[in-house]
Parts: structure tokens; C-alpha cells; sequence
């Protein structure tokens, strides 16, 4: 797959496979690109080896996205547990996070 680094050490960065036209990679993507943490974006299509190793993590499926935060695999996560994960397994990557900006209230009469 990837030079993913022992346990010990902290990762430099997630690891997200996904494949063209999945909704679900578009849907986790969004998020994780407005971060700013320091992502490696893997098409599965392109690389047998990535295919392979989201295999490994999924229990023989190409289930995408898989996303990877050093050696703690997830399978078609949510932001928030991506986020939990990030916290847990690989917390210096929060150094890289911008700050959010006020997000546009879709209804502004509402509160």
C-alpha cells in the first residue's frame, strides 16, 4: 500500500482511498479538504496496491472511502469519527487545522 509508519511514531499525514463517482468519498471529502489537516488523497482505481490494502481493512471489500490515520483504519467514517480518530491516534496533525470561518446561514430568519 503506502509508507504507512509504526504505531510508535506519529502519522504525517491521513491517508483517504476512494474511487471516482462514489457519493459517499465526494461526501466525506468536502470536510476533510475545508480541515486543512494534511491528507494523501488514493484513487483505488489507479492503484491495485491501494485496492489491496482497502481490502485488508474492509474484510475483502473495495469499501471506500477508506480512510487511514496511521495504522487505525476506518471504513466509510463520519467526519466526527474521523475527527475522534485524529485526536486519538494522531493528535499533532491538529497543528494543522485552519481556523473554520462562520459558515453561511442558509436560513437567515431562523434561530
Amino acid at each position: 500500500m503506502s509508507n504507512r509508519r509504526a504505531s510508535a511514531e506519529q502519522p504525517t499525514v491521513i491517508e483517504f482511498y476512494w474511487r471516482p463517482g462514489c457519493p459517499f468519498c465526494a461526501a466525506l471529502r468536502r470536510p476533510l479538504r475545508r480541515s486543512g489537516l494534511p491528507v494523501r488523497e488514493i484513487n483505488i482505481w489507479t492503484s491495485p496496491s491501494a485496492a489491496a490494502g482497502v481490502r485488508a481493512a474492509a474484510g475483502g471489500n473495495e469499501t471506500v472511502p477508506t480512510v487511514f490515520v496511521g495504522e487505525h483504519a476506518m471504513v466509510n467514517p463520519r467526519s466526527r469519527e474521523l475527527e475522534a480518530a485524529v485526536r486519538e491516534f494522531a493528535p499533532a496533525l491538529l497543528d494543522h487545522v485552519r481556523p473554520t470561518e462562520p459558515r453561511r446561514r442558509l436560513w437567515p430568519f431562523r434561530r
